[in-house]
C-alpha cells in the first residue's frame, strides 16, 4: 500500500499533504511479517479534500490486499477539520490585544532571543517583537499548514484562538529550539499578557450580549451558509488512548526529577541552576 500511495502523492494537489510511519513492520529481517501497520496523516485545506484522500488511501489498501492475497482493515485515530474562526470575536479580541500590548522585554530577554535565532539560522534576527501587527484579513491563497481539533470546535460554536507572545519568533516547528523559552521570563511575561487578553475578551462577551448575537450571526449567515459540518469520526471510532502508553511509562518517572518545586525556588531556572541568559560562546 505504501508504494501505491507514494505514486499517488506525485499527483496530489499542492494543497494536499500526507505523512506516514510504520508502527509495526515485523521483528525479523529475514521473515515476512504476518501483519504490518502503517499510520497516515492526510491533510488538505477543505473537509472534502481530506475525505477524498482518505477514500483513495482505503482503495489503495484494498488493492494491495488483493494483489498480495492478504486482509486489510483501517481505523481513524484522530481527525481535525480545517479551521474557520469568528470575525466578530477576533475583532473584539484584537481590540484587547491593542489595549494590553506586548510585554516589556528586558535586555536579557532580547539577548537570549537573538542568540537562539542566530543558532538556528532563522530568517528572523531582531529578537522578540516590540510592535503589534494588528489583525490580518483571511489569506487570498490558502496554504496547507498544521492540524488541530480546534477546527471541529470552530464549526460547532463561534471560536477564535490566541497565540501568546511567549516564545521566540522565527523558530522551526517541532524543533528543540521551541522549548527553550518555556523555562524563561519570556514565557511568563507572554502568558501573563495573553491571559489578560483572554480575560478581557471573556468580560466583553459577558457584559455585551450584542457581541454574542453578532458572533452567531456571522457563524450562521457567513461561515456555515454553504459549508455544513459533518464529523469525520463515527460512533464506532474509539479514542486511541493507548497510543502513547509505552512512551509515558518509559519517560514519566524520569521527568519527575524536573518537576518545578515552586515552594523551594522562585524560578524554574533557579531550580535548574541556570544563569539567565546563558549563551553559547562564539
Amino acid at each position: 500500500m505504501n508504494i501505491g500511495w507514494n505514486y499517488k502523492r506525485e499527483h496530489l494537489d499542492p494543497l494536499k499533504r500526507s505523512h506516514s510511519i510504520f508502527t509495526d513492520g515485523g521483528d525479523q529481517p529475514n521473515v515476512v511479517p504476518s501483519k504490518a501497520t502503517i499510520w497516515y496523516y492526510f491533510r488538505d485545506v477543505t473537509y472534502q479534500g481530506i475525505m477524498e484522500m482518505y477514500a483513495t488511501a482505503n482503495d489503495i489498501a484494498k488493492g494491495a490486499s488483493l494483489m498480495t492475497g492478504t486482509k486489510v482493515n483501517s481505523e481513524i485515530l484522530g481527525t481535525a477539520w480545517p479551521r474557520h474562526f469568528n470575525k466578530v470575536i477576533a475583532e473584539t479580541m484584537d481590540a484587547n490585544i491593542q489595549s494590553i500590548g506586548l510585554p516589556t522585554w528586558s535586555e536579557a530577554d532580547q539577548t537570549l532571543a537573538k542568540a537562539v535565532q542566530k543558532e538556528v539560522s532563522s530568517k528572523t534576527t531582531d529578537g522578540l517583537a516590540t510592535t503589534l501587527k494588528g489583525i490580518q484579513p483571511p489569506v487570498e491563497q490558502p496554504v496547507s499548514g498544521g492540524s488541530d481539533d480546534i477546527g471541529d470546535v470552530s464549526w460547532t460554536v463561534p471560536t477564535v484562538t490566541l497565540r501568546f507572545p511567549s516564545n521566540i519568533p522565527g523558530l522551526q516547528g517541532h524543533h528543540w529550539s521551541n522549548a527553550i523559552a518555556m523555562a524563561t521570563p519570556i514565557a511568563h511575561k507572554g502568558v501573563t499578557a495573553g491571559a489578560k487578553v483572554v480575560a478581557s475578551t471573556v468580560l466583553d462577551l459577558l457584559l455585551k450580549p450584542e457581541l454574542v448575537k453578532e458572533a452567531w450571526t456571522y457563524f450562521d449567515e457567513v461561515q456555515t451558509k454553504e459549508t455544513k459540518y459533518t464529523p469525520m469520526i463515527t460512533m464506532q471510532d474509539v479514542p486511541p488512548i493507548y497510543l502513547n502508553k509505552n512512551i509515558m511509562e518509559q519517560y514519566k518517572p524520569a521527568l519527575k526529577t524536573f518537576y518545578y518545586n515552586e515552594k523551594k525556588y522562585d524560578t524554574y531556572l533557579e531550580q535548574l541552576g541556570v544563569n539567565y541568559p546563558t549563551l553559547k560562546k562564539d
